[in-house]
C-alpha cells in the first residue's frame, strides 16, 4: 500500500543508515584511540581487569625505580668495603703487611708507622665519602637507622596488595661509628685498627707480643670487612635480578592489557572500508524510498 503519511520503506532504510552511521562511529574511534575497550560504556569487565592492572603497573614502575636507587646505594658501600680491604699497596691488606714487617728485628718502625697512619686515614676518609643520596652504613652516627628496608617487589592477589623488601642491618657493615663500636674503630687491648701505633715499639717480647696482637686484630677487620662486602656483592645480584624480573613483569602486564582493551587495527581498517561502502548505499537507499512517493503524483495526473 502506497500513503503519504507513513512510507515504510523510507524509515526501513533510515534504520539501516542509523546502525551503519553508529558503527561507523564506533570503528572510527577505536581507529584514532587504538583501543577497542576506551571506556567502560564499552566492555564493563575488560575496562576495570585493564584500569587495575594499569594500577599494578604503576606500582611495578615505582618498585623498578626504587630497585635502582637501593642498586646505587648498596654498590656504593659495595665498593668502599672492597677499596678499604685494598691489596698488597693499600688498605687493610697493606696495614696487615706493614705489622708483619714490624716484627723484623732492628727496622725502623716510626717509618712504619707514617705508612701505617696514611692507611688508617685514607681508610677513614674511604668509610665517610661512601655516601649516596645522604645514605652511608660505613661511617655511622646516632641518627643513622639501625635497620633499613630496601623495597623490591610488588604483587596483589585479588584485592590484597604486597610489598616486600630486603632488609638489612647497618651494623654489619659499619666500618667506624660514634660509639666506637664499628670494624675498625672498636678497642681491642689497648688500640682499635684505626689507632694501631707501633712508632714507640721496640724489639723487646712484650712488644712483639703487642705486635702479634695488632696483626691479629687487623687480620680479624679483614675477615669482617670481606663478609659485609661478600653480603652487599649477594644483595647486589639479588638487586639486578628482581630488577630484570620487575621490568620483564611490568612487559607482560602491558601485553595483557592490550590483549584486553587494545583494537586490532588490520580488522578496524576492514571494517571501516565496509561500512563506509554500507553509508553510502544506506544514503542512496533512503534516497530512492523517499524519491517513490513522487509516483503517487501521476496518478493524479
Amino acid at each position: 500500500m502506497s500513503s503519504l503519511l507513513t512510507n515504510s520503506t523510507a524509515m526501513t532504510a533510515l534504520q539501516t543508515l542509523r546502525s551503519v552511521s553508529s558503527q561507523l562511529s564506533t570503528t572510527q574511534n577505536r581507529i584514532s584511540t587504538g583501543q577497542r575497550v576506551a571506556t567502560a560504556s564499552d566492555n564493563a569487565a575488560y575496562w576495570s581487569i585493564a584500569t587495575s592492572m594499569r594500577a599494578d603497573n604503576a606500582a611495578l614502575s615505582a618498585v623498578s625505580d626504587s630497585l635502582g636507587l637501593s642498586a646505587a646505594t648498596v654498590d656504593t658501600q659495595y665498593t668502599a668495603l672492597t677499596t678499604v680491604i685494598g691489596d698488597k699497596d693499600s688498605g687493610l691488606t697493606k696495614l696487615q703487611a706493614l705489622l708483619v714487617e714490624a716484627k723484623t728485628a732492628g727496622i725502623d718502625r716510626t717509618k712504619i708507622q707514617a705508612d701505617v697512619t696514611q692507611i688508617q686515614q685514607q681508610m677513614k676518609s674511604t668509610a665517610n665519602a661512601a655516601t649516596f643520596n645522604g645514605v652511608n652504613w660505613l661511617s655511622t652516627t646516632a641518627t643513622t637507622p639501625t635497620t633499613v628496608n630496601l623495597v623490591s617487589s610488588y604483587s596483589r592477589v585479588g584485592a590484597v596488595p604486597t610489598t616486600s623488601s630486603i632488609s638489612l642491618t647497618v651494623a654489619n657493615y659499619s666500618l667506624y661509628s660514634s660509639t666506637q663500636t664499628g670494624f675498625l674503630d672498636t678497642v681491642s687491648g689497648t688500640a682499635s685498627v684505626d689507632t694501631i701505633n707501633i712508632g714507640a715499639l721496640t724489639d723487646s717480647a712484650a712488644d712483639q707480643t703487642t705486635l702479634d696482637g695488632y696483626i691479629a686484630q687487623v687480620t680479624a677487620a679483614i675477615g669482617s670487612v670481606a663478609s659485609a662486602a661478600a653480603n652487599l656483592g649477594a644483595v647486589k645480584t639479588r638487586i639486578s635480578t628482581n630488577t630484570d624480573f620487575v621490568k620483564s613483569l611490568m612487559d607482560s602486564v602491558d601485553r595483557g592489557i592490550g590483549q584486553l582493551v587494545d583494537a586490532d587495527m588490520n580488522q578496524e581498517s576492514t571494517r571501516l572500508a565496509a561500512l563506509q561502502v554500507q553509508q553510502q548505499l544506506g544514503v542512496q537507499a533512503l534516497s530512492i524510498a523517499n524519491n517513490s512517493s513522487q509516483s503517487i503524483l501521476s496518478l493524479f495526473r
